[in-house]
């Protein structure tokens, strides 16, 4: 249990059955009552932002995450499945508790994954990743007259972006995960 006279922005709380990072946080003492804390919460499970108000010095309980890095085997239709290294444990995922992180996981790489009571109940991916073009057409000459320069392409996790039409098929492109978007050639 912690006061809420000590909520940090990222900390993450137990309320009410379900987790929720703390988002913005500020302490309020209005002139008259009591002291009170209010805060921006944002539901771990679903991404849904709620305004909650607590009194000054209640308690509520801290969720404690653990951070660690695992190997993403495979996705087996229904499950992602990743690994422990030290211990060789396979953990499976639905692909709704990752979120977006699905459309760039490259098997067998190791990821930094967010972990509350055994479960795991994130990704954390990095500011962008390098994938491998699989199809795009081919960039023709005077497509630039409506200012949009740019085609749509698969990459090898079977994500669609835009991206300018000089990019072929086999060329390894850096995409932002924040968005989705090209960045630039790897």
């Amino acid at each position: 249990m912690v006061s809420t006279n000590s909520l940090k922005n990222g900390m993450t709380l137990k309320l009410d059955g379900k987790l929720w990072k703390i988002v913005e946080w500020n302490h309020h003492k209005p002139g008259k009552g009591g002291a009170v804390v209010r805060t921006k919460l944002k539901a771990v499970e679903t991404g849904k932002v709620v305004d909650r108000t607590f009194r000054a010095g209640e308690e509520v309980e801290q969720a404690i995450i653990e951070r660690k890095t695992l190997q993403y085997l495979y996705n087996d239709g229904q499950d992602l499945v990743f690994m422990d290294s030290d211990t060789y444990e396979q953990k499976p995922v639905k692909p709704e508790t990752i979120g977006d992180a699905v459309n760039y996981l490259l098997e067998g790489e190791q990821v930094d994954i967010a972990e509350f009571e055994g479960e795991i109940i994130g990704v954390e991916m990095p500011s962008s990743v390098e994938l491998e073009v699989i199809h795009t057409e081919p960039g023709l000459a005077g497509d630039t007259a409506s200012g949009n320069a740019t085609k749509p392409a698969t990459l090898q996790t079977g994500l669609e972006i835009q991206v300018p039409l000089f990019i072929d098929i086999g060329e390894k492109i850096k995409v932002d995960t924040r968005n989705g978007s090209y960045m630039s050639r790897a």
